[in-house]
């Protein structure tokens, strides 16, 4: 081989020795970068997998006797005592109760919280005129509102909306604000420059573009409501799913308590995704 071919084969007399090809980086997994997605197959193997292996620790601590029965008894147990409860009726009747005092609290916060919040979102004058106010009632704990609720309202199922009212609308007012306040001040300038008034911005722009974010709030706030019926049948209840965990309480009924948790967990769970599909199906837009 002559040294011009050499040369070009080697890149010259005087050029460094080819570096080796460096070893491919392993791509990761699309769910496992920084925004990626995730097929909902998956999705529901990670989930599920998530449980049985909370299941598993929760069986393991019970049955090699880790953690006394009285302070977390075994999976069974909780299973027996739920069936007990259920086939004389007294399960799904405080499941029933508790549904309706959510429903009925959580109906009335979002009711008000959702107008009051696009309106202070939306003027700089209703902000300063609320926000603030709203902002100090919010830090205000919600158990120091239950003898004075019950004094005010008394111990009817009133007491217990009020309560989930408290809670919840609040934080919902707040949120709700933040959802209009994040709609491109570009957009509203664009629809002052078509001619539209405050009404059609308010009903053609804002509305619509802090929609999804106005749906993930409620969402969130339902969660809390879930919470919150606890500490509402706390005191002048007899029924309901916390009335039922305050009565166990009393007795060193922890399988009762876990179970009844458990309860609310699975209830809490399918209202949060139920919501979350149907954000998914009426707002396609808003997805990531």
């Amino acid at each position: 081989m002559t040294a011009t071919a050499q040369d070009r084969t080697t890149g010259g007399a005087g050029a460094p020795p080819a570096r080796a090809s460096a070893p491919r980086r392993r791509r990761r997994h699309e769910s496992l970068r920084i925004g990626g997605g995730i097929s909902p197959r998956l999705y529901v193997a990670i989930a599920t997998f998530s449980f049985v292996l909370l299941f598993a620790i929760w069986l393991a601590l019970t049955i090699t006797g880790a953690v006394p029965p009285l302070f977390l008894p075994t999976p069974g147990e909780v299973l027996d005592r739920l069936i007990v409860l259920a086939r004389d009726g007294t399960l799904w009747s405080d499941v029933l109760v508790s549904t309706a005092r959510i429903a009925v609290g959580f109906t009335l916060a979002t009711v008000i919280a959702i107008p009051l919040g696009i309106l202070i979102g939306t003027y700089s004058f209703w902000e300063a005129a609320v926000e603030p106010m709203v902002d100090f009632v919010r830090y205000m704990p919600v158990v120091g509102f239950v003898p004075l609720t019950i004094i005010w309202i008394g111990i009817d199922d009133s007491q217990k909306w009020a309560i989930i009212f408290i809670g919840t609308f609040f934080q919902e007012v707040l949120l709700v604000m933040d959802n209009v306040k994040r709609v491109p001040r570009d957009l509203v300038d664009i629809g002052y420059t078509l001619g539209e008034r405050d009404r059609g911005i308010l009903g053609r722009i804002i509305l619509p573009s802090a929609a999804p974010g106005i749906w993930d709030t409620l969402r969130i706030s339902l969660g809390w409501a879930w919470t919150w019926i606890v500490l509402a049948e706390l005191v002048a209840a007899g029924s309901g799913l916390g009335y039922r965990i305050t009565t166990a309480q009393r007795y060193f009924q922890t399988e009762t308590i876990i179970g009844y948790l458990i309860v609310l967990g699975i209830l809490g769970l399918v209202t949060d995704q139920t919501m979350k599909l149907i954000g998914r199906r009426v707002f396609p837009w808003a997805e990531r």
